[in-house]
């Protein structure tokens, strides 16, 4: 339906617009504000624009950059939050460099930057929760509809029954197709009984369908690809179930995954020397400005640690365990030691949520994800990065790899001191939790970007300040 696609691109220009001028209207009240109590001194009205028109030019394109103008952009009000923090910072120093490097005379009092960034962050949010939330500028849930009623399809059923699973999209039902595993199917969404030929286009429009999910449990002969195609001529967005997964929840449902899938999908990008360099300057970079700020954190916590059990058992307030890194090769990684000096002693198990080996004070730098930090060494090492899969024990992994399929693949990137499975789900303990995680650390994989990195920073940064563990 080439309307939709007329539709979709009116209202994200109208967004663009609309936060054009309220990036500008702003910038213009922050220095209105700023004049008027003594902070910013009075500048001629050319200065006023060319500096409010860099800094609005400078935040449309970084939001651009980072997705907030799509269309279907499918993504809860915190990370659009995130995206907006994102952007505008990003913003802020590329009018900084920009305005002292070419535009020197034209520079504003140190004040006014700031402070229109602050009050742009605050004014995107709240304009963002009213059209997201309420459906302004029609930018609220994508109605779609599901072919298959059978055993894929019930995955939607399971894993996204809150309100907040569906807050991108708005769901009409499920229709049923030959073929389709119906014992072990949809319970308690809407089942539509409606044929899928000639007539399913009539359907379509009568029901402003934007979005068809595939998710039939045989394809071979019941797929109705002539329909289908035909809709996807009209703009009706055609899209497999794992991709809508994929999309929406933020992860990889690995027990539905097909090598075909895999093949054809984007992402997995294959890693080059010169990418391996950049990456690990940025990890040492920032790994060296992060211990300039935790090493009396970290002298304490060794300390606290020594004073707490350490100076009775004779044991280091360090523990080193073997880890399975890039490509399967084996590293010690580096911890503040957080259990008894006797953990261990019937062989290696699983960590739990409330493990009666830990510590009085291991309780507290779990909690807060203290014990990480001499992790920093194994980043100035090379041997991991600050985002990406956890490193599992050799152990864990010889198990895993015989359990759970395509586990190996979480491998193919360095593991990190946060990721993206730790941020979306609890504390594992269990193959079957391995498996869950797993669907996170694919993503993760198949998704690696500097702006994901940058995403996953900020949220743990939010774990690390209000103890939000797992």
């Amino acid at each position: 339906m080439a309307v939709n696609k007329r539709n979709q691109n009116k209202r994200s220009n109208i967004l663009v617009v609309t936060e054009a001028l309220l990036i500008a209207y702003m910038g213009y009240i922050t220095y209105f504000i700023l004049t008027q109590v003594g902070l910013v001194s009075s500048v001629p009205p050319e200065k006023l624009i060319i500096n409010v028109g860099l800094l609005t030019v400078s935040i449309l394109l970084c939001s651009l950059s980072v997705g907030l103008y799509e269309a279907k952009l499918r993504e809860t009000f915190r990370g659009i939050i995130r995206r907006i923090f994102v952007s505008v910072g990003l913003s802020y120093f590329l009018v900084e460099i920009i305005s002292r490097a070419l535009f020197d005379d034209l520079v504003m009092d140190a004040y006014f930057l700031p402070a229109a960034v602050f009050s742009i962050i605050i004014t995107l949010v709240i304009f963002r929760y009213f059209t997201n939330r309420l459906g302004l500028l029609g930018l609220g849930k994508v109605r779609i509809v599901v072919l298959g009623a059978g055993e894929r399809a019930s995955i939607i059923e399971k894993r996204m029954r809150r309100d907040v699973d569906r807050i991108g999209f708005e769901m009409v039902g499920f229709v049923p197709i030959p073929g389709d595993n119906r014992e072990d199917g949809i319970r308690r969404e809407k089942i539509v009984h409606i044929k899928v030929d000639e007539n399913f286009q009539q359907f379509i429009n009568d029901n402003d369908i934007e979005e068809i999910v595939i998710a039939c449990d045989q394809r071979r002969g019941t797929l109705p690809v002539e329909v289908l195609f035909e809709c996807r001529l009209r703009g009706i967005e055609v899209t497999e179930l794992l991709d809508f997964m994929e999309r929406e929840t933020g992860q990889i449902v690995v027990n539905l995954m097909y090598p075909s899938w895999v093949i054809y999908s984007n992402g997995f990008q294959s890693q080059n020397y010169l990418r391996d360099a950049l990456d690990y300057s940025l990890n040492a970079i920032l790994a060296l400005f992060v211990f300039i700020f935790v090493w009396p954190i970290m002298l304490t916590t060794a300390l606290i640690i020594y004073l707490d059990d350490g100076r009775r058992t004779g044991v280091s307030v360090f523990y080193a365990q073997e880890r399975v890194g890039l490509n399967g090769q084996l590293f010690k990684i580096l911890k503040f030691r957080s259990m008894r000096p006797d953990a261990e002693k019937d062989g290696a198990k699983w960590a739990s949520k409330n493990d009666d080996r830990v510590t009085r004070i291991g309780h507290f730098i779990r909690k807060y994800r203290v014990d990480e930090l001499p992790q920093l060494l194994n980043v100035f090492k090379g041997e991991m990065s600050f985002i990406g899969p956890r490193p599992e024990r050799p152990q864990f992994v010889e198990q895993l790899v015989k359990e759970v399929p395509y586990y190996n693949q979480r491998h193919n990137v360095k593991p990190g001191l946060a990721g993206w499975a730790q941020l979306n789900y609890p504390y594992g303990a269990s193959v079957e939790d391995s498996m869950e995680k797993l669907k996170f650390d694919l993503y993760y994989v198949k998704h690696q970007s500097l702006l994901l990195d940058i995403l996953i920073l900020i949220r743990t940064v939010e774990v690390v300040l209000f103890g939000k563990g797992r």
